[in-house]
Parts: structure tokens; C-alpha cells; sequence
């Protein structure tokens, strides 16, 4: 959890700070989904080189880039002079940070017994969610009175000592080149079964949709507070912090209820929900309102996570794992950094209102098709 913490707090500041970052470089929204495009992008496309890589040298060194690297990129993306610099930077921030979550998730899964990897995973998702809660509040604060580039700085230089730590620390617990945690070596797993891969592939499809699209959306977020609502950047932040501040109960829900009731059913309920949330961005007032929307949509997203992880892992052999893994994340962070541009056009075309819609029956649609292939299935 702790190393899921520091392997987002740096990159989860880009977000909550785009109203600043807007503003000094006199930006739209277009432009501004392209900054999010520039790391979510190269997020997502790292994502499988790096997990084939840690299932051939072992997750250390590629953990500690994760967490130390991103760090660092983070602190040149603090110092960049111009939005093309910051564009460069951000893609190398993405780069650093794709071989963390397919190098976690084994060791993680390899750490407890098969029918507790559901609730495992939701555990360390805490970790990321904790991060992605604070990063709005402490980002906006700092950058009250050091400006956005020293939110960057000031928590970039803590985070890459603390990488360095945790590279010492997974040493002296045997972690070092491919390591295999010793209690997996007891567990006994069950192949997957023949005839399974068309689930495999479609639920691998399904969770790539529900986290690019709403990944997407949680983009403009603040913008769209900002902009729409006429609040301040603080009050966006704190939204912001409320639609994450979700994965700290849900994921471990999602775990435990995919562990109890079966992937399947949990992950199509998490789909079929988020759509119809979607749309009703454009509905609700301001206050209780946005926020019940934003917490129901932050809820449908984290649950879902650890029960695609979960599922992936119990469906592939130990040595495809994270690169199995890296297809996941290359989808589904890629597929949001791809989104994030083209929501940006339509909303500078057609405003909040129509992107939204369009983004939510999109959603729908996919969950809707995916279903069928699903339909009867629990693991």
C-alpha cells in the first residue's frame, strides 16, 4: 500500500492542478486533454513492454522506477519553462511509471491463498486511492502559495528518497531478480479451464472500457466545476478528492464481494451503473448533488479493479502474469489517454453536456455487448 502510494502521488497532481496550469499557459480545453493525453498515453503504452520485462528480470528494479523514476520526471515536469517542455516531460513521467502495476499485482497475488486475491488487491488499491485523495487537497494548498510548479517539486523529492527506501527494503525480504514468494509455492492453483479465453478476452475488454472512459471524464473534472458550476479551484480539488477518496472503501469491497460472489456479476453491475452516472454530470446541482454522483461514479470504478486483477491473474499461467497484466493496463490507462484529447474536442464543439451523454451511452453500449459473452459466468 504504501508503495502504491508513492508510485501515484506525484503523477496524481497533474490533474487537480490543470486549472493553474491552464491559466499560465493560456490554454483550452483541447490542449488541455493533450497534456493528460502526453502522460496517460505513454502510461498505458509502457505498460506491456514493462510487464514482459519484469517477467523476465523480477519486479525490484522495475518497482523502484516506478516509484523513484516517476518521482524524478515528476520534478522535471515542476520545472519545465513551456507547454511543449511539459508535454515531453509528462510523457517521460508516463514511461517511468508502466512497469509498476504489472510488476504489484503478482507479487501481491502471490502473497495470500488464490480465494483471497480478490481482497488482497483491493487492499492494495487503498495505497492508490489514499494517493489520488490527498493529491488534490495537498496539491491546491501548496499551490496557493508556491504556484503549481512547486506543488510538483516539493512533493516529487520526498517521493524519489522514499523509492530508494523501498528498493533497499524489497532487498532484504528476498525480492531480488524473479523472485517467487514462498507461501505461493503451497498454494494450490487451479488451471485455467479450457474454453475460458473468450471470457478472458471479453472481460479484459470490459474493464478496459469502464477505466478509460471514466479515467477520461475524471479528467476534466475540475474544469468542469470550474467552468460550469463558477467555483473555485480549491472547491474542484476537494470534488476531485471526494470522487477518489471512493477507492478506499470500494476497492477492498470490490475484492471481497468478487471473492464471495464471483468476478463476473460484480464487475457487470460496476459497468451497467457507471453509464447512466455518467449522464447525470450534466443534471445535477451543485453540492449534494455532484457530489452523490461523484461518489457513485468514483465507487463503480475502483470496484472494478481489483476484481479484473483478480480475474486475470486466476486465468493465466504465473510466468505470462504480468505480461498478461500489461495488456490490461496498456488498454485501459492507454485508452483513457487517447480519450482525453478527442472529450477535450468535443467539449470545446459541443459543450459538457453533449460530450458527457455521448461518453455515458458509449459506456453503456460496450457493457451491454460485453454481457452477452458473460452472461452465466461468475469467475
Amino acid at each position: 500500500m504504501l508503495a502504491h502510494f508513492g508510485h501515484h502521488l506525484v503523477a496524481a497532481l497533474l490533474i487537480p492542478l490543470l486549472p493553474f496550469i491552464r491559466d499560465d499557459f493560456v490554454l483550452d480545453y483541447t490542449q488541455a486533454g493533450w497534456l493528460v493525453s502526453a502522460f496517460t498515453l505513454s502510461y498505458g503504452i509502457s505498460q506491456l513492454p514493462a510487464g514482459w520485462l519484469a517477467d523476465r528480470i523480477g519486479s525490484r528494479i522495475v518497482l523502484t522506477i516506478g516509484i523513484s523514476g516517476v518521482a524524478l520526471s515528476g520534478l522535471l515536469v515542476g520545472l519545465s519553462p513551456t507547454y511543449v517542455m511539459m508535454i515531453l516531460f509528462l510523457v517521460l513521467l508516463g514511461a517511468t511509471g508502466g512497469g509498476y502495476h504489472p510488476s504489484a499485482a503478482p507479487l501481491v497475488t502471490a502473497s495470500v491463498e488464490p480465494k483471497n486475491r480478490g481482497s488482497a488487491l483491493g487492499l492494495h488499491q487503498i495505497g492508490g486511492s489514499a494517493s489520488f485523495f490527498l493529491a488534490p487537497l495537498i496539491a491546491v494548498a501548496i499551490a496557493a502559495a508556491l504556484g503549481w510548479r512547486g506543488s510538483f517539486i516539493t512533493l516529487a523529492i520526498p517521493t524519489i528518497v522514499f523509492g530508494i527506501v523501498f528498493y533497499v527494503m524489497l532487498g532484504r525480504r528476498g525480492y531480488s531478480k524473479k523472485f517467487k514468494h514462498p507461501t505461493s509455492q503451497s498454494h494450490t492453483e487451479t488451471p485455467p479451464i479450457p474454453g475460458r479465453l473468450r471470457h478472458l478476452v471479453t472481460l479484459i475488454i470490459l474493464g478496459i472500457a469502464i477505466q478509460s472512459f471514466i479515467l477520461s471524464i475524471a479528467s476534466f473534472i475540475p474544469l468542469f466545476i470550474v467552468d460550469h458550476f463558477g467555483v473555485s479551484e480549491e472547491a474542484a480539488a476537494a470534488l476531485l478528492a471526494l470522487f477518489y477518496a471512493t477507492g478506499l472503501l470500494s476497492g477492498p469491497l470490490g475484492g471481497y464481494l468478487s471473492d464471495h460472489l464471483g468476478k463476473v456479476p460484480v464487475i457487470l453491475v460496476s459497468s451497467l451503473a457507471a453509464g447512466p452516472i455518467i449522464y447525470l454530470l450534466n443534471l445535477t446541482p451543485y453540492g449534494w448533488g455532484i457530489s452523490a454522483v461523484l461518489i457513485i461514479l468514483g465507487m463503480a470504478m475502483h470496484m472494478s479493479m481489483p476484481v479484473v486483477e483478480a480475474y486475470i491473474v486466476s486465468q493465466t499461467s504465473e510466468r505470462n502474469r504480468s505480461t498478461m497484466l500489461g495488456i490490461y493496463y496498456t488498454g485501459s490507462r492507454g485508452g483513457s489517454g487517447a480519450l482525453a484529447p478527442l472529450l477535450g474536442y468535443l467539449i470545446d464543439r459541443f459543450g459538457f453536456y453533449t460530450s458527457f451523454t455521448a461518453v455515458g451511452a458509449t459506456l453503456l453500449a460496450v457493457t451491454l455487448g460485453c454481457s452477452i459473452f458473460l452472461w452465466g459466468s461468475r469467475d
